[in-house]
């Protein structure tokens, strides 16, 4: 396999937390799909896993423009989904995998991280 890009966000936690006080659901609903937003709500402390994906669709959105794509990819069109083990992952919807298959993407990357303050993703794309 070979490294096509790679793309790395970080978000800070409390402007996430301050986005969701003012927006709350309306928020949630534009930024998250299903299981990423019952599992962030799940959580002790739900702004800093909405940080964490907010980091990783945008670190997948600089991986597929930094590899060429110019399509316009929004929120909905990358998932952050779990592997069985718990792992977070990566899945291409709509504009996000006809970009990803127009670059040949074989498989993605990615490391996500988060403190009390900011939430980082690593995603590398590869081919």
């Amino acid at each position: 396999m070979n490294v096509i890009a790679v793309g790395l966000d970080l978000v800070d936690v409390a402007r996430v937390e301050r986005l969701l006080d003012r927006h709350g659901t309306r928020a949630l609903d534009r930024l998250l799909i299903g299981e990423e937003r019952e599992y962030c709500l799940s959580q002790a402390v739900p702004a800093r896993h909405v940080a964490a994906r907010i980091a990783a669709k945008e670190a997948t959105y600089k991986a597929l423009s930094q590899a060429g794509t110019d399509r316009v990819i929004w929120w909905h069109h990358v998932e952050v989904t779990r592997d069985r083990n718990g792992r977070p992952t990566i899945e291409f919807h709509g504009r996000g995998r006809e970009s990803a298959e127009e670059l040949a993407v074989s498989d993605s990357l990615l490391s996500i991280t988060h403190s009390d303050t900011a939430a980082a993703a690593v995603v590398i794309l590869l081919r």
